[in-house]
């Protein structure tokens, strides 16, 4: 008879669950999905109750050739795709082209890949989850209905390739309704008043002005500032109240996706993207030794804070021995969810917290060390005492005015002798302990310190605070974060500069246009809900042919009217309130194949046409036709320097040799194209590597001597010189088990070093 058979969802995984489960059982993988809706059609059959369509995945007939190769004659067959949505897809997906008579098949859910969880897991199978199958399958209509029905929209009404998406397009609103936000604030002035005091033994501390006559103050100029300066100056300043407190400080929870995300975001400078990335691969296993490939931490992808009992007395029993009683708690602590949570997995967590990274960092690259440094900390922490704070405010009086001063001081860390998160605030921590003082001291005044200020804007979104945002307003879920990030960002709609989402005009264009035509589909509480229903599905408190009849119905009006009356950016463009300086007529923003451009709405009687910007507060200004920048790019042809110009269809740039060199590159409608520094390998060619997109947005790297060089790569050039070869630069390449590396791309050599 043959041996049962497991699949799993990652090749990674295999030689893991090969090792703990022996010769007993054979391990294959999926590789991912192996069947979808298809690329080409919708794929969803709306008039018989949104049946979806699928076919397999391009490519994957080989991995499924395997499996059923592998099946063989086997009685049972365990699935083990990831626990969540994705993963229960996959598991039915196999289910159903393995199926045969008499087969048995199991549902295994690997919460951490451990000895104990794999086996545990085996031994106790589930049955396949239809509840959660429907929820994924649910969300994934959404998406395709509105992504197959309102994307051709954007192409007819605005440029090809552009494309709308259920969630994409409400985190792109967000950020776009910020921007406005930031571009109509008015500032407003105000000053504050600082004294620095002494005590008679010479200790030194300052105050802030908050009051007058009981009264909370507000100065608003220099004058009044000067005014209230003049009748300080010869005040006596008394300690007028002491108020001196101990207060608790609890640590966090540990871990759930969107928290690791803002953290290792604000601590580490990683993506939302490499974040996931890098705790995929410690999830799936990090070789220890020889042989023993052991999965550190538990499923990445989780809302829930609910740890085991057996984790936490565990982390106790460390605390104890590496710090003292003191530091730890006498039971384990636990953490209540949220209503919305799902809770189908732990919290992030280490698989066992004597993994510690001191042990494991010989076997971890820097980015892999880092991270998992950040989920045992924070775990670790979950689990010890509260931090003792000692808080002293102290009221100061002169004549009619108040002054506060604020001190703070950390009696006892406890679990901050750990871990603080980045979202902690930790202002207290940093201020100084304030003098010994008592109530009806006289203090000397040094001096009197003035200072204007200004009213700030609401800031721009980093991917940790559009993550936090994303979250608190219920919009995607844990899996599905990163992905938003990423495809805003890829279809050009936002710039991110600085490390802040800034929306591009296209963004802001295609936001206008569906906020205008789909006021309700992409709304952010409208999407919230949606999220919610999916999740009552999965929790079989709803059906899913009543959710998607619900959603359709409301869509397919707004649709309908879309389709007949959303406005033409290519032909009709839109409104600016801006008149054309040769015939009077409005002028409108228009797209054409190099970009956005404002042109005369009396065309084609008026031909005027110019490139705009945008001031800081989002009004359009023209910008002169014959106006050029200059840039660090070389011709190719005469090696004169190229300049960025602005022209009647966008952004080019053209050698400034004209009219002898007539070279010109096109730019994207993003801005400018992007280049490596590296000049290109191929043989007699005189070109450089500059970063490109190809027709379906996917970053690669090509010459600029295109199509006279067609040398491209989708791994980035980075001008450094292989130490072993001599080559004049090294790719850039990230992978799941060594994260981000450089490697050399001359054959026969072979060189790598981590990033």
């Amino acid at each position: 008879m043959s041996k049962p058979l497991v699949v799993v969802e990652s090749p990674t995984k295999v030689r893991t669950i090969k090792k703990y489960l022996g010769n007993g059982y054979k391990v294959v993988s999926t590789v991912g999905h192996i069947k979808d809706l298809p690329s080409k059609k919708i794929g969803i059959n709306i008039e018989e109750g949104f049946q979806p369509e699928y076919v397999i995945i391009p490519g994957k007939q080989k991995v499924i050739s395997n499996l059923k190769k592998e099946a063989g004659d086997s009685i049972d067959i365990y699935l083990a795709p990831d626990p969540d949505r994705e993963g229960e897809a996959i598991a039915w997906h196999t289910a159903d082209i393995l199926k045969k008579k008499g087969r048995n098949f199991h549902r295994v859910l690997f919460h951490e890949l451990t000895r104990n969880a794999i086996l545990a897991a085996i031994a106790a199978p589930e049955n396949l989850n239809e509840s959660k199958f429907e929820a994924q399958q649910a969300r994934r209509i959404l998406d395709r209905l509105v992504g197959y029905q309102v994307s051709p929209l954007l192409w007819k009404k605005v440029k090809r390739g552009l494309s709308a998406g259920r969630v994409q397009s409400v985190a792109l609103r967000i950020i776009c309704e910020r921007e406005r936000s930031i571009q109509s604030f008015i500032s407003v002035e105000y000053w504050s008043i600082t004294a620095h005091l002494d005590t008679f033994d010479k200790l030194s501390f300052s105050a802030k002005l908050v009051k007058k006559n009981g009264e909370k103050i507000d100065i608003s100029n220099e004058e009044t500032s000067s005014g209230i300066t003049r009748e300080l100056s010869g005040a006596t300043f008394t300690v007028e109240k002491v108020l001196k407190k101990s207060t608790l400080r609890n640590p966090l929870p540990p871990f759930i996706t969107s928290k690791l995300q803002q953290d290792a975001i604000t601590k580490l400078k990683f993506s939302a993207k490499k974040t996931m990335t890098v705790a995929q691969q410690l999830y799936e296993g990090i070789d220890l030794g020889p042989g023993e490939p052991v999965g550190l931490i538990t499923y990445m992808r989780t809302d829930s804070t609910r740890i085991s009992r057996e984790s936490a007395e565990e982390a106790l029993k460390l605390i104890r021995e590496t710090f003292g009683d003191k530091y730890s708690l006498k039971e384990p602590r636990f953490f209540r969810n949220s209503k919305r949570v799902q809770d189908a997995h732990e919290a992030i967590r280490p698989s066992s917290v004597y993994n510690t990274p001191e042990q494991v960092a010989p076997h971890l690259s820097k980015d892999q060390l880092a991270l998992y440094t950040l989920i045992w900390k924070r775990f670790m922490a979950s689990q010890m005492t509260q931090a003792v704070i000692d808080k002293v405010t102290v009221s100061i009086s002169a004549g009619p005015y108040i002054f506060n001063a604020n001190g703070s001081a950390v009696k006892f860390p406890g679990f901050m002798s750990l871990y603080i998160s980045a979202d902690e605030d930790t202002e207290e921590e940093k201020k100084k302990m304030l003098p010994d003082l008592s109530e009806g001291v006289v203090l000397n005044l040094n001096k009197l310190e003035p200072k204007q200020h200004f009213t700030l804007p609401p800031p721009r979104f980093s991917e940790a605070s559009l993550v936090k945002e994303l979250e608190e307003n219920g919009i995607g879920r844990p899996s599905t974060y990163a992905a938003i990030l990423s495809t805003i960002r890829e279809k050009g709609y936002v710039d991110f500069v600085k490390g802040y989402f800034n929306p591009s005009e296209l963004g802001f264009i295609v936001n206008d246009l569906l906020i205008e035509s789909f006021p309700n589909i992409f709304n952010v509480d409208f999407t919230a809900k949606m999220e919610d229903d999916l999740d009552r599905i999965e929790g079989m408190e709803a059906k899913a042919l009543d959710v998607l009849s619900r959603f359709y119905k409301s869509f397919k009006n707004e649709l309908d009217k879309a389709s007949e009356e959303m406005l033409s950016v290519k032909g009709v463009g839109f409104p600016t309130g801006l008149k054309c300086p040769e015939c009077g007529n409005e002028l409108k923003i228009k797209v054409g194949k190099n970009g956005h451009f404002l042109a005369c709405s009396g065309y084609p009687e008026c031909s005027y046409s110019r490139d705009y910007k945008r001031d800081e507060k989002g009004a359009i200004q023209p910008v002169s036709q014959s106006s050029s920048e200059a840039t660090d790019l070389v011709c190719e042809k005469c090696h004169k320097p190229m300049v960025l110009r602005h022209g009647k269809y966008g952004d080019f740039f053209a050698c400034s040799g004209y009219p002898e060199c007539r070279n010109t590159l096109s730019s994207n409608s993003n801005g400018r194209i992007q280049t490596t520094g590296v000049k290109c390998p191929e043989n007699n060619c005189s070109g450089e590597i500059f970063e490109k997109k190809s027709k379906r947005g996917k970053v690669f790297f090509g010459c600029s001597r295109y199509p006279e060089c067609t040398f491209a790569t989708w791994d980035k050039p980075v001008a450094k010189e292989c130490p072993s070869c001599g080559a004049k630069f090294l790719l850039e390449k990230t992978t799941k088990r060594s994260g981000s590396l450089y490697y050399c791309a001359a054959k026969d050599c072979g060189y790598k070093e981590n990033n």
